[in-house]
């Protein structure tokens, strides 16, 4: 029931998601989307809402600059901002720790302490994302997951891993969970992973069964 559209490249690159990108997918788009990428200002976040999205997504800038999230949800309200936190392991550790800018350049933070501190500083919701499963298609990380969404009271979607149906159920049972979130399970069909560039209509689907 909802769209998340991240350029995962900006941030990195040093850009901002392409406001052209965003006002097409308004256009087309007959649900809520959030948007994120490359977002450092008030003013990047009310470009963003001002070409069609509903919510701002912060990750990189806002990971290292917390109070911009304090900033951004008084301005804007708590309901506006997301906080989207990439996990995965550091070379030979045993711990999750929160990576920016594409997953490139690890934090000090530990997902828990960071979503503790996402919530005090105002954020509305949490996309919690492990890398490590991302595109892998074989589950979610269940157990970053349930940690996170165990450590505070503001709305947790999880993302990272879908591969099927099951994937999806077993996030959703963890109970906690507000929101389940998937990429690569909803474009790449069948066995040869082939891109499924459109959805076919019930109709179609009932003339084909």
């Amino acid at each position: 029931d909802e769209l998340v559209l991240l350029d995962i490249d900006a941030s990195a690159n040093g850009g901002r998601i392409s406001s052209e990108v965003i006002q097409r997918v308004g256009e087309e788009a007959n649900m809520p989307f959030s948007v994120g990428g490359g977002i450092r200002s008030i003013e990047d976040i009310q470009g963003v809402i001002a070409c069609g999205a509903e919510k701002a997504i912060l990750s990189s800038h806002a990971i290292n600059n917390p109070f911009f999230i304090k900033q951004a949800a008084e301005y804007f309200g708590s309901s506006t901002i997301v906080v989207c936190i990439d996990a995965k392991k550091k070379f030979f550790g045993k711990s999750d720790y929160v990576f920016i800018k594409n997953g490139k350049e690890a934090t000090k933070y530990k997902p828990v302490e960071l979503a503790k501190l996402a919530e005090e500083m105002g954020a509305g919701e949490i996309i919690i994302q492990s890398i490590a499963n991302d595109g892998a298609m074989a589950g979610y990380d269940l157990d970053l997951i349930k940690s996170i969404s165990e450590s505070v009271t503001i709305p947790v979607v999880a993302l990272g891993g879908a591969g099927n149906l099951d994937d999806l159920k077993e996030a959703y049972q963890l109970g906690n969970v507000n929101g389940i979130a998937a990429g690569s399970f909803f474009v790449y069909q069948g066995n040869n992973k082939g891109v499924l560039i459109n959805y076919p209509s019930r109709e179609d689907i009932i003339k084909m069964s």
